[in-house]
């Protein structure tokens, strides 16, 4: 996950400490995560994302056979409905990823910040939009400021934050469809990792045949790509169940600020008069939004 947006419904009406510092782990984890793919700058995303899917497999697999969690699998195997929503997902999810490891690996990982900050104003909108829900007068405020700023850097820009939004609208829809999937979100991942294994093991086939893999020479990275991937995952789905959900969504602001520090400060993006006026306009639409959750669960 690079995604720290994507909101399980949790099953305890109360936080407990357990699931919150399994939580806080995942996003502090998620929030440095750029470190490590920084050092895999020097591959192409698509082949990163490929080795990603294809060593969480193992992970996630003896994951669900620790905790067997196997047996739900069957069903989701033998229906067309069900592999074809989570192919759905997988194609997502995957592309999430994609965007994400270029974003970073291309010094755009404010884009990244950008991304997962609008994500929960995002999946407001969607629910609005798909599910009829109705928005609260400080969610509108909220999302019309969020609008406000992705216009202000594409003004200066020229163009519109691509990848930031491509972040959004991926997370966004894949959370969307995720939750159509009747399977826990251990098993949901496996089973997502599993049907993208198969044009990921092609596709590393096709590098090697052809002199432009680069597992050969990145052997333990490649390896701990899929690690990255999988743990967080896995951990933030079992926290999520410990959780409120308005603690994940107060919470999930962690990472994308984490992102944003290392972005300026380490990797050395330029800020800029731009993203100066855009960013404040996010973290106050950001506010408010939060501030209308408390309201709701007050």
């Amino acid at each position: 996950m690079d995604n720290p947006a994507a909101r399980p419904q949790p099953k305890s009406s109360g936080d407990t400490l357990p699931g919150f510092s399994l939580a806080l782990v995942t996003y502090l984890f998620w929030g440095v995560l750029p470190l490590y793919m920084k050092l895999l700058d020097h591959i192409p995303p698509v082949e990163i994302v490929a080795h990603r899917i294809i060593w969480s497999v193992p992970i996630a697999g003896a994951v669900l056979v620790a905790m067997r969690r196997t047996g739900s699998l069957i069903p989701m195997l033998t229906s067309p409905r069900s592999l074809a929503l989570a192919a759905l997902t997988a194609a997502l999810v995957s592309l999430n990823w994609a965007i994400y490891v270029w974003a970073i690996t291309s010094g755009n990982a404010l884009e990244a910040a950008l991304g997962y900050y609008i994500n929960p104003l995002f999946s407001v909108l969607l629910g609005f939009v798909l599910l009829k829900e109705k928005l609260q007068p400080l969610q509108w405020v909220a999302v019309a400021l969020a609008a406000a700023a992705v216009a202000t850097l594409a003004w200066d820009a020229g163009k519109l934050p691509i990848a930031g939004l491509g972040l959004t609208l991926t997370w966004g829809f894949y959370a969307f469809f995720k939750r159509k999937l009747e399977i826990g979100p251990n098993q949901g991942f496996f089973l997502e990792v599993l049907i993208l294994a198969v044009p990921c093991l092609l596709y590393w086939a096709y590098l090697g045949g052809t002199g432009q893999s680069h597992f050969a020479g990145n052997v333990w990275l490649m390896l701990g790509a899929g690690a990255v991937t999988a743990i967080p995952l896995m951990m933030y789905a079992n926290a999520a169940k410990q959780l409120r959900l308005t603690t994940i969504a107060l919470m999930q602001y962690i990472t994308p600020t984490m992102i944003l520090i290392l972005a300026v400060f380490v990797f050395d993006e330029p800020f800029g008069q731009a993203r100066a006026i855009a960013f404040p306009m996010i973290w106050a639409a950001l506010a408010l939004y939060s501030v209308s959750m408390l309201r709701a669960r007050a």
